[in-house]
């Protein structure tokens, strides 16, 4: 058996090799005196154009796509606006859903010059025929493949006529950013439609800080028992949140299986792309077994504007004469983009016909049949006008079934946008629009294109969903793996101030006030979290906190709990929590208690302060004294008494004390106004005074952090904080001034040897630390200046956001 198996293999692949090799080859050059079809002549149009058509005909697309295109064929040569008389000849090829057999069907129907060829639906074999058509200058326009490698120049012939899942991706990725949820698990066809449109998905989800946490990919031709499995151990990982990419003719089959497991209930979040609505559309009734299965699903379908030429086709449909079956059965939006294929070959037949187009074929002195070979080869011709076919085609701008049909300069159509649908009962209910103009909304696209694009988060919006399990709370998206290890907490195993977080011989392993947080936070939550405390350092010093960061970043840590401040070059590498302790840098220096001194009652004031006083009371016993000396004798006298008047009432003012009267009403309101100012500098200097008097008074020499930066004394810091880059980099001071101290042990004798016996001018240090060291001191050291720097500490970790959690979860902070 095994060697029948290997002889068919053999055969098989012998047959694509020979029907494919001359693509590796390009075609030689035409001559001038190539053979040209009688019935294709540069000076008349011809009477019939032969388009080909090739798809699987018996599929979900095909049953759709078969009765469009021939309407469409139909409705183009009864129409006398258009083409002036030249008839469309259809030549349909069925690939059978198989690369090899669409590879020789389309070689067959290339032997029959057709200029245009419609299809294939299927990615895989759309790779396949583009090459043939790269080469005989056939454009072909596809309604269905919608791989986004397709888009390539690789295939510069290749044209599609319906959005690529470039965008379907990006609008899954919206959809889960919208929700909140930060990883999905991908279940997917293994080729190149599956493969490709998950690639792309992947990409539009880290753009969102998301990812595809795993994979699940399955061949086209698995068993329920193979799929069974693949379920099973996607069960068994984190995410409940599935994306479904596969076809829509075996689909089915996942969601089954699914319901068998119980994975359809709350909980889980399901979200198909197109096949899933192109598969419930194509059918009159779907039976309630399937609707049961498929409760709470979310699913995109392309979304068509209700035009009045969509509507009149709708009404065509159920008469279509074409169709196998009456009714509504087999339709979906792939039957609109079909049919708009053929007319727009039809419009751009039209442009190039009119603009003097050749429609001509040539042969290719490269392609000739071998001795022996079976393939005709040499009945392969060259068309001569795919060029300029393909560009007329890359210009056409017409409204069509399906919408606007019109290219971007990518050789996407423009305005792609997608109905959100939410499966319920017995039937679908749209919960909004995703368009590439402004994403996530609930007003329908087209009337969003007359205003300026707007993806604002506050502009998305959905309609309320009902979710798997019939519930309409969004789930959460995630739960423990029942395969799972417990996260591992990395603790900063400290040599000092271990109040904060240490080692400890209970089973926890840690303690500390930073422990004793993040406990408390997990405490509230509503579900059990298994963890693992991992100490991070040798316990001889501090560990550097820089390291520890980055070890969290390179996943050797799920998370990290400790007094872990955050600053910025942390925050570029790793999510941290909302500060749960303020902290900032402040400078810790010697004081000293200042000696009693005789003239201390002179200190309330500066120098500056006592003149300006005293000025300011000559001038008002100046001023006082020109308002009064006319009208009033008290200020009247010899020249000495008035001096000594004035001088007199302006002192006694001091103490409330002054004799003299004022008489004028100017007088008086100066008086009043500079005796206001009496009070409050006595109030000021009372204070002052019984301040200085009953305070101990302590100096120092450091007056705050720019007193360090203009000297070049020695500098203490803590051993592995952040404060050693911040001096460095942002203060800039020299390296050589920092000393690195373990413990508060150290702070105390490099404080008290001071900078000229081998210690330290000044202690630079976060706030939680310098307030426990300052309790133990007894008032010997103290901050100097004010703080710094404002910054606070918090729990971190690469995917786990909130202290430690999966991203999307409840805040604990």
């Amino acid at each position: 058996m095994e060697e029948v198996l290997l002889i068919s293999r053999f055969i098989t692949r012998s047959l694509i090799l020979l029907s494919l090799w001359f693509l590796c080859f390009p075609p030689g050059v035409v001559c001038d005196t190539g053979n040209v079809s009688a019935s294709s002549n540069s000076s008349s149009k011809p009477k019939v154009i032969n388009i080909g058509a090739l798809f699987t005909l018996n599929s979900v697309l095909g049953e759709a796509a078969k009765p469009a295109i021939q309407a469409a064929v139909d409705d183009v040569n009864s129409d006398p606006t258009i083409l002036n008389g030249v008839q469309l000849k259809l030549l349909i090829s069925d690939t059978n859903c198989s690369g090899f057999i669409g590879t020789m069907e389309a070689l067959q129907l290339m032997e029959s010059d057709v200029v245009v060829a419609i299809g294939p639906q299927s990615s895989g074999i759309s790779h396949v025929i583009s090459h043939v058509v790269n080469e005989l200058h056939v454009p072909l326009l596809s309604f269905g493949a919608t791989d986004p490698t397709l888009s390539s120049m690789q295939y510069p012939y290749f044209l599609r006529t319906t959005p690529s899942d470039h965008f379907q991706m990006y609008a899954i990725a919206d959809i889960v950013d919208y929700y909140g949820w930060r990883e999905v698990i991908a279940i997917f066809v293994d080729d190149d439609y599956g493969r490709s449109g998950i690639s792309v998905l992947g990409d539009a989800l880290a753009k969102k800080r998301a990812k595809i946490s795993y994979k699940a990919a399955f061949s086209p031709g698995d068993t329920e028992s193979k799929i069974n499995d693949l379920l099973v151990e996607v069960n068994l990982m984190e995410s409940r949140v599935y994306v479904v990419h596969v076809n829509p003719d075996t689909g089915l089959n996942i969601f089954s299986v699914a319901k068998a497991l119980n994975m359809m209930g709350s909980g889980y979040v399901w979200i198909a792309t197109d096949w899933l609505p192109s598969y419930l559309d194509s059918k009159d009734a779907v039976d309630s077994n399937t609707m049961n299965i498929l409760q709470g699903v979310i699913a995109l379908r392309h979304y068509t504007p209700d035009t009045d030429l969509k509507k009149s086709f709708m009404s065509k449909w159920n008469n279509l004469k074409y169709k196998g079956s009456a009714g509504h059965a087999g339709f979906n939006s792939y039957a609109l983009y079909a049919y708009d294929s053929v007319w727009l070959a039809a419009h751009a037949l039209d442009v190039f016909l009119n603009e003097g187009g050749n429609l001509s074929f040539s042969y290719d002195p490269k392609l000739h049949d071998t001795n022996g070979s079976m393939l005709h080869l040499a009945s392969l011709r060259v068309f001569n006008g795919g060029e300029q076919l393909l560009q007329t085609l890359l210009r056409m701008n017409f409204t069509g079934v399906s919408g606007q049909i019109q290219f971007d300069p990518d050789k996407h159509l423009v305005h792609p946008a997608y109905d959100v649908l939410n499966i319920v009962g017995t039937g679908t209910r749209r919960i909004g629009y995703w368009s590439n103009y402004s994403h996530l909304s609930v007003v329908p696209p087209e009337t969003l294109y007359t205003k300026p694009p707007n993806i604002s988060i506050g502009s998305q919006h959905f309609y309320s969903v009902i979710w798997p399990g019939d519930t309409t709370s969004t789930p959460r998206g995630w739960v423990f793996p029942n395969n799972g290890q417990p996260l591992r907490i990395a603790v900063p195993n400290r040599v000092g101030y271990k109040e904060f977080a240490s080692k400890d011989k209970s089973p926890q392993g840690v303690r500390g006030y930073c422990i004793d947080v993040f406990e408390a936070a997990i405490s509230l939550l509503p579900y059990a979290v298994p963890r693992t405390y991992m100490l991070y350092g040798d316990g001889k010093r501090n560990p550097s906190y820089n390291e520890l960061v980055s070890r969290v970043a390179q996943n050797v840590y799920d998370a990290a709990v400790g007094d872990i401040t955050i600053v910025t070059n942390r925050t570029k590498i790793v999510d941290f929590t909302q500060p749960y302790m303020e902290s900032g840098l402040v400078v810790v220096a010697l004081v000293k208690e200042a000696k009693s001194n005789p003239w201390a009652f002179l200190k309330p004031f500066t120098a500056e302060m006592w003149f300006v006083t005293a000025l300011f009371f000559l001038f008002v016993g100046a001023v006082v004294w020109i308002l009064e000396h006319r009208i009033n004798s008290e200020f009247r006298g010899p020249p000495r008494r008035q001096l000594i008047t004035v001088c007199w009432f302006s002192f006694s003012t001091m103490f409330f004390s002054h004799r003299e009267n004022t008489v004028s009403s100017l007088g008086r309101m100066v008086l009043i106004i500079w005796l206001f100012v009496v009070l409050i500098i006595n109030s000021s200097y009372t204070a002052s005074l019984t301040s200085i008097l009953t305070v101990q008074q302590l100096t120092s020499g450091i007056q705050g952090i720019d007193s360090l930066i203009s000297s070049t004394e020695p500098i203490g810091i803590q051993d592995g904080s952040f404060a050693l880059n911040y001096l460095v980099d942002e203060l800039n001071i020299a390296q050589s001034r920092i000393v690195k101290l373990k413990n508060p042990e150290a702070y105390l004798r490099a404080l008290k040897l001071g900078p000229k016996k081998g210690g330290v001018a000044a202690i630079v240090d976060e706030l939680p630390y310098v307030e426990l060291f300052l309790s133990n001191t007894n008032c010997l050291y103290r901050i100097v200046g004010p703080e710094f720097t404002k910054s606070g500490w918090g729990f971190l970790s690469l995917s786990f956001m909130v202290s430690g959690f999966p991203k999307g979860l409840p805040s604990c902070s």
